[in-house]
């Protein structure tokens, strides 16, 4: 029996629909005390790989309370998807995505409501703010539930893949607008260094994760899973033998390697910082010597201009004296008569 090509395998996220459910999360949250948001996605299905590369929002509101009083503008979501189809024939209504960040009860009423314009709909849960390392969506598409007990079947969520991908040109827009955000003066070993970091990070998360799991499963809290297991079984088998000898050399002379590359890399940088410093000492002082001999002459001029000012006005008092003593000369007499 071959398998369904519409059959929904894995959901490709581009960033432009990352970065219109983040708009439309933040322009909402101005307004008002908004819990989440609610749009539609846009894209197509190519061999059971759905790829989603655009959304718009709708009008959404919902009770805090009850969960089955909720609101959606079906009217908006007709004219946006018809003026979408006008600009690009080949993006269609794959699914509908919200803010979540998790599972609500009604999002299975809602998901019924949106298989109106899309047969196989798929929910995509987009967080706006996440707190945790690893990708912010989170895929579902809605499957018959069958229960043991004869009891009729129920609508609920499947778990799908998902991942963020994107083409040349949105590559090429992502990295413009990552430029912004990125610190320049910041090396580019100390962002590899953090990006490792982040990685690992992400990393232990995960393996706290199936730590979890594994244990709920041997409790008996929840059902095991043999495709789960499968893969943990592919995981422990590509790990390396830590035990073997050559393994351990070579992890050794790779670490020696590295950090001799960093050793002569600071060492270099500190007698270059050692250099300058030198030579900004010697030019400093330079400049002082400089400036000292200019000061001289300046000073010299001032000095002679102002003894010259001094003997011209002691020139200016000689000559007024000269000329009073007459006129006593010619008193004197003129009292002796």
């Amino acid at each position: 029996m071959s398998p369904d090509p519409n059959r929904i395998s894995n959901v490709v996220v581009h960033p432009l629909v990352l970065l219109s459910v983040v708009d439309h999360f933040n322009r909402m949250g101005k307004v008002g005390n908004v819990r989440r948001v609610v749009g539609v996605l846009l894209g197509s299905n190519r061999q059971g790989v759905l790829d989603v590369s655009n959304s718009f929002a709708v009008p959404f509101d919902e009770d805090g309370r009850e969960s089955e009083v909720w609101y959606l503008d079906h009217d908006y979501l007709e004219n946006m998807y018809g003026m979408f189809k006008k600009v690009n024939a080949r993006e269609k209504i794959v699914g509908w995505y919200h803010t979540g960040p998790r599972l609500q009860q009604n999002d299975v009423i809602i998901n019924e409501l949106v298989r109106k314009y899309c047969p196989n709909s798929v929910l995509v849960i987009i967080d706006a703010k996440p707190k945790s390392l690893g990708l912010p969506t989170e895929a579902y598409i809605a499957v018959e539930e069958v229960h043991d007990d004869g009891t009729p079947t129920t609508k609920t969520f499947e778990h799908v893949p998902s991942e963020i991908g994107a083409e040349e040109a949105e590559e090429v827009g992502v990295e413009h607008l990552l430029r912004d955000i990125k610190d320049t003066s910041v090396g580019t070993l100390s962002q590899r260094v953090t990006n490792q970091l982040m990685g690992l990070k992400g990393l232990f998360s995960q393996l706290q994760e199936i730590h979890s799991y594994l244990e709920k499963v041997s409790a008996g809290q929840m059902p095991i899973n043999h495709q789960i297991v499968y893969h943990l079984q592919d995981i422990f088998n590509l790990l390396p033998d830590v035990n073997l000898q050559s393994f351990i050399k070579a992890v050794y002379v790779k670490t020696n390697d590295q950090m001799l590359v960093v050793y002569l890399a600071s060492l270099i940088r500190s007698i270059i910082a050692l250099h300058n410093l030198i030579n900004n000492k010697v030019q400093n002082r330079d400049a002082e010597k400089n400036e000292g001999k200019e000061k001289e002459p300046k000073d010299k001029k001032k000095d002679e201009a102002a003894a010259a000012k001094d003997k011209g006005e002691g020139d200016k008092k000689d000559s007024a004296g000269k000329t009073e003593a007459p006129k006593d000369s010619k008193d004197t007499p003129a009292k002796k008569k």
